[in-house]
């Protein structure tokens, strides 16, 4: 799909390795793991190639080092339609993750001493800006730009980060976790009141298999998971990400829409990404995603 109106994603960079077993080695064992993959990774950094899987043109500003792991990123990257701005810093962060029983567990390795600032870009073909608080001068930056300029801003609210109540100042579409109600000791309908209070016009807890609490203005209402039989789940890392990314294509593909059927559209797309290894495997195409909402929940059926 070729639109020349563009949408940015802000958020630093990671090289994600994925490894399935039901055990972990300690002191001097070794095992073999049934199986692994390796993908790009990080908040708005998966979002943004989502975005650019479904058919969006895609620009995306995000944390960039001249070593093997950042080659391997730049490799990955020239798949898809994405125009991609670097920040420098040393080292690729690199993420190390165990999906096991509908869950994973992440071990992290992040450098975020960025080496340069960020660049300015011109928003004049921008339609839409997301962000999830990495980068965090360019995120405000971004945020305070693009509202000056009516242009739709997004943030991932993954968990509570130092610039996030200052950003929600100047976001349109907040979509926020579980974890951030509970680090911020607010019930999910508490957010939903605080996310209001701060000026957004679309709110969103998202609650992993029990779907999404939402508002979109004067209407509210809970959208369920799209079923998936439990055992088609293999891997839920990157599926939050899915989810934005979707809904800021749904979005971007057609605004008039309600703000029901973007989140609807995206439950579907991360419903179908939680049934691959690594998430790169697991981002659908539009075609996926249509076949899905008509009745197909894999790619593979």
């Amino acid at each position: 799909m070729e639109s020349k109106n563009k949408v940015l994603f802000v958020g630093h960079t990671y090289i994600d390795v994925t490894f399935l077993t039901d055990r972990m080695p300690e002191g001097d064992k070794k095992y073999v793991a049934e199986d692994y993959a390796f993908s790009f990774g990080g908040n708005a950094v998966a979002a943004a190639f989502c975005c650019a899987r479904l058919g969006l043109e895609t620009d995306l500003l995000c944390a960039f080092a001249n070593d093997r792991p950042g080659r391997m990123f730049q490799d990955m990257a020239s798949d898809y339609p994405l125009q991609i701005y670097q920040r420098k810093v040393a080292k690729t962060a690199v993420s190390f993750i165990r999906p096991f029983k509908g869950k994973r567990a992440i071990l992290r390795g992040r450098d975020a001493h960025y080496l340069r600032a960020f660049p300015v870009l011109d928003l004049s073909d921008f339609l839409a800006l997301h962000l999830d608080g990495h980068q965090p001068d360019a995120a405000i930056y971004y945020a305070m730009e693009c509202r000056k300029r009516g242009i739709l801003t997004s943030l991932d609210g993954g968990r509570l980060r130092p610039n996030t109540d200052a950003l929600l100042n100047f976001i349109d579409v907040a979509v926020v976790s579980e974890l951030l109600c509970e680090e911020m000791g607010l019930t999910h309908r508490a957010m939903l009141g605080y996310l209001r209070n701060k000026g957004c016009k679309v709110g969103a807890v998202t609650l992993g298999g029990e779907g999404v609490l939402w508002y979109a203005g004067d209407q509210e209402g809970h959208l369920p998971a799209h079923p998936i039989p439990r055992e088609k789940v293999i891997d839920t890392n990157g599926a939050g990400d899915v989810f934005h990314g979707s809904y800021m294509f749904s979005y971007l593909r057609d605004p008039d829409q309600s703000w029901e059927e973007h989140f609807r559209f995206a439950s579907v797309a991360a419903a179908l990404s939680i049934q691959h290894l690594g998430i790169e495997a697991g981002l659908p195409t539009l075609a996926h995603v249509e076949a899905a909402m008509s009745g197909c929940n894999s790619w593979n059926e």
